[in-house]
């Protein structure tokens, strides 16, 4: 093939591509390449690949070396280069061996694609909030931290309200680390996990001979937590035997184990949680209105992820970080239609759904790069392609653009609700979409 036309194939790919010799000198340069690095063609070809993109591995670890020693290609290994300005830049590089048409290797092949809009992404995310284990730059979220130390000094009874997998148990355990109870235990119970019979014996105990099976005294839920707090998850699926003899506990600060006659004191602090509407169920008789009343002293709404959606990237990272310890693996990102596709996701699943999703792609993933083919199958068949490729953000810009507009969208509008969501004053967000060009009825 003539180096004419090799030029026009390569000036097509999107992607930067160049190819060296045998003495490592760049035979062939594309415009991607020039664009990425800054250099001309006519400048980098003859050159040593090293001279022109200077990247981190160059002296320590060349991946094109290893390929051509191995025969092995490299995939989407993350490296630094430093362009013509002076300045570092991201990029993720692919190497193969380079072949005539006998089969014959003549040299390498090096392919890349600039990540700095992630790596700047990650640097440009300003007002990270990390609260114990939760992570969250959402205004309503923000304001659920702020309280939190209150809430957790006094002794009142909490009832956090929230989807499944948004995190209630970790506003629970991060309200008893706060509190003067947080040297003392903290007792998990899934109340919608266990029958009536079974729940009541596990939260109270029971005594010797209560039951055909009952050979000695074995302590309940609140005897493991006293002193500390105990958190019932699922409240809102009690029934109506166990909403009596709780609401007693409430009531009196005591409780009887199954089978017992005398009373035992209870010092213990409640945190309730549901993912229903308590207040609906009181309506409906099927919750009763006394016990509402007693454990809905101070509620905690959380928000679903797809209210809290400029919180993605922040737990994307979060959870590369997280499981890239877990499975000893060295992944550094997400791909741009990656982010995109799953800011246009709902995640029913919430908080857990989107960790689950992370998990699932390092799996899957070979490289240093999470890329839309290791998304769950489940996820993709809910999404368009053409809403991940009109999504895709590119840039920086592009992923403001992204996420004012779907804030807006969340507030039907409103930009005072859409600028408290973003975790901006409403003039920045004016500010924005005059200089993006987005209208009021985004």
């Amino acid at each position: 093939m003539k180096n004419a036309e090799q030029n026009v194939i390569l000036d097509s790919i999107s992607e930067g591509v160049f190819t060296v010799d045998l003495d490592w000198r760049i035979t062939s340069f594309n415009r991607a390449a020039e664009e990425i690095t800054g250099i001309s063609r006519k400048e980098a070809t003859g050159k040593y690949c090293r001279e022109v993109l200077r990247a981190d591995v160059c002296e320590t670890g060349c991946t094109l070396s290893e390929t051509m020693q191995t025969g092995k290609p490299i995939m989407n290994k993350a490296v630094q280069i430093i362009n013509a300005q002076g300045k570092r830049r991201a990029i993720a590089i692919s190497t193969a061996l380079f072949k005539d048409s006998k089969g014959k290797i003549i040299g390498g092949v090096e392919t890349f694609r600039d990540m700095s809009m992630v790596e700047q992404l990650r640097k440009e995310i300003k007002g990270r909030y990390t609260y114990e284990d939760m992570i969250s730059q959402s205004h309503k979220m923000q304001n659920l931290f702020a309280i939190l130390p209150n809430v957790a000094e006094s002794n009142t009874t909490i009832l956090i309200e929230g989807q499944s997998g948004t995190g209630k148990e970790l506003f629970a355990r991060a309200i008893h680390n706060l509190s003067f109870r947080k040297d003392n235990p903290f007792i998990a119970v899934n109340c919608s996990a266990l029958p009536d019979t079974l729940l009541e014996s596990e939260l109270f105990g029971y005594k010797a001979g209560a039951f055909t099976d009952a050979k000695k005294d074995k302590p309940g839920r609140f005897a493991l937590a006293q002193g500390g707090t105990i958190f019932l998850d699922e409240i809102g699926d009690i029934s109506a035997s166990v909403q009596v003899k709780l609401l007693r506990v409430l009531q009196d600060k005591t409780y009887e184990p199954v089978g017992g006659v005398s009373p035992v004191k209870a010092d213990v602090r409640i945190i309730t949680a549901t993912n229903k509407k308590l207040e609906q169920l009181v309506k409906e008789s099927i919750f009763r209105d006394d016990l509402y009343y007693r454990i809905n002293v101070m509620k905690l709404e959380l928000p679903p992820l797809k209210d809290r959606k400029e919180d993605i990237p922040l737990l994307i990272e979060h959870f590369i970080s997280r499981f890239n310890r877990l499975h000893n693996k060295n992944i550094c990102c997400v791909t741009n239609e990656v982010t995109a596709a799953l800011l246009a996701y709902d995640f029913p699943g919430n908080i857990r759904e989107l960790e689950n999703i992370i998990e699932h792609c390092f799996v899957l993933c070979e490289g240093e790069i999470i890329e839309i083919k290791h998304l769950p199958s489940s996820v993709c068949s809910l999404l368009k392609t053409e809403m991940v490729q009109d999504a895709a953000p590119a840039t920086i810009k592009q992923m403001e653009i992204l996420l004012i507009q779907q804030a807006l969208k969340r507030s039907k509008g409103n930009k005072t609700a859409a600028a408290k969501q973003l975790g901006i004053d409403k003039s920045t967000l004016f500010r924005k979409m005059k200089s993006f060009d987005i209208s009021e009825s985004e």
